[in-house]
């Protein structure tokens, strides 16, 4: 799966993926007592490294859908991804054959491209879509090289991947990986990494606050530990939620999902903001790390789909009336 554009921050970020993976890192399975903690360890990773929490965060996530719909057992040592977009532009095939399933086409946004070695895939077979566990050493299984331009993120590797014809173990049934409480549980995984991403950046802003009194500055800080108290307190209470209804009988996992992930989001380009217009160019031009946190936590929060998916928010809210 290697290429030769590989860029500084992609290897640095897989050699921290594989290190992190290599040492056992863990996270407890989400609506087993513990989602708290687990996401509390992928804000941790967000403050640390957004690329690396994003790389971490899909590892984390394909072990839980493992877990949920009765796949198997990673392998020890494995670096695992979750490819699941489905834009108009990037559409994979499933076949089944008489030896199995194979994977034909290319998938687009699929993070840890050249470092996984192994990868939970959704693609379309002739009676709906399915997801798959595909072996990435496979030959017939490559990154498209160049598809990623802008600065931010870049070292989450995030490529498009060609399959031609390469062999595939269904995990779950038709539509398994979408009709599944886990998928909700997961995408709040996400915004705790959105979250850990702001609180770093925000960080900034705290470290000129602590130099002295300064009303513009005060107040912005002020504005943002709000937001970011607000974002630590849906994270705590949905949790508490899923912890107390891991299988969604009540079916609140969407509502509470979209909610939490708007909210992360909206946080989010609040820090970006009010950090940017309070310090101004400074930090931006002439604090490398800073600058890029900013440009990391930019791109990741376009995961978000804004205005889609707070209208996909107002389907259930208005049914609910």
């Amino acid at each position: 799966m290697l290429t030769e554009d590989w860029c500084p921050q992609i290897t640095r970020t897989a050699a921290g993926f594989t290190e992190l993976v290599a040492s056992g890192w863990a996270l407890p399975l989400p609506g087993r007592g513990s989602t708290s903690r687990r996401w509390s360890g992928l804000t941790a990773l967000g403050a640390r490294d957004l690329p690396l929490a994003r790389l971490a965060e899909g590892h984390a996530d394909a072990v839980a859908v493992l877990a949920e719909l009765g796949g198997p057992d990673p392998d020890p040592g494995a670096r695992l991804g979750v490819w699941a977009a489905e834009p108009p532009d990037g559409r994979v095939t499933a076949t089944r054959t008489g030896g199995g399933w194979t994977l034909t086409g290319t998938k687009r946004w699929c993070s840890g491209a050249r470092v996984c070695t192994a990868a939970l895939v959704t693609a379309h077979a002739d009676d709906g879509r399915r997801l798959f566990l595909v072996d990435l050493a496979d030959p017939r299984a490559t990154a498209v090289p160049g598809a990623w331009a802008a600065p931010g993120m870049a070292g989450s590797d995030t490529a498009d991947v060609r399959f031609d014809a390469v062999p595939a173990q269904p995990v779950g049934g038709v539509r398994g990986y979408l009709d599944r409480p886990g998928f909700w549980h997961g995408g709040i995984g996400v915004a705790a990494v959105w979250a850990g991403g702001a609180r770093a950046v925000a960080d900034r802003l705290a470290a000129a606050v602590a130099a002295g009194p300064d009303p513009l500055r005060d107040a912005a800080w002020g504005a943002v530990d709000v937001a970011l108290s607000a974002l630590d307190a849906a994270l705590a209470v949905a949790a508490a939620e899923v912890d107390a209804d891991p299988v969604d009988r009540a079916g609140a996992a969407a509502v509470r999902a979209q909610r939490v992930r708007g909210l992360a989001a909206r946080t989010g380009l609040e820090v970006l903001a009010t950090t940017g217009r309070v310090l101004g160019a400074g930090p931006a031009a002439h604090d490398a790390a800073h600058a890029a946190r900013c440009a990391d936590l930019e791109v990741y929060l376009r995961q978000h789909h804004g205005e889609r998916d707070l209208a996909a928010l107002a389907e259930p809210l208005r049914a609910a009336r």
